[in-house]
């Protein structure tokens, strides 16, 4: 089993579906890194040499992946809430941020709602 970015790929997967199991890597970059190796994207992982496996692990070198990204999306989170934008302060306080609507929606940010019993 091939670990790469700190990932182990499973084997029985082809090499593009493979590789999304690394966070940051969706189906197009992991189709792209296939390529950019000259490795089949449908060749299965179990199947690699240990020469495609050093290639995938150069070409990984060249993204932000796993750790480093989600230490950057939290900085980049904590950096909003900082400076106190809109953004940041829909963060701080639970509710979504991009725009929806939160009159009948929004329970994923919001929580399970509050009981009626004692009214």
């Amino acid at each position: 089993m091939p670990r790469l970015a700190g990932v182990d790929l499973p084997e029985k997967k082809k090499l593009k579906i493979s590789l999304t199991y690394i966070h940051g890597i969706g189906d197009s970059r992991a189709h792209e890194i296939a390529e950019s190796c000259e490795i089949s994207p449908d060749k299965e992982v179990q199947d690699l040499t240990e020469a495609e496996v050093a290639k995938l692990r150069n070409a990984l070198d060249s993204y932000r992946l796993e750790g480093d990204l989600r230490r950057k999306v939290q900085a980049d989170i904590q950096r909003l809430k900082d400076i106190e934008c809109y953004r940041g302060r829909r963060h701080k306080q639970g509710l979504p941020v991009r725009g929806q609507k939160t009159r009948s929606n929004a329970r994923t940010w919001k929580g399970p709602r509050e009981s009626k019993a004692g009214k």
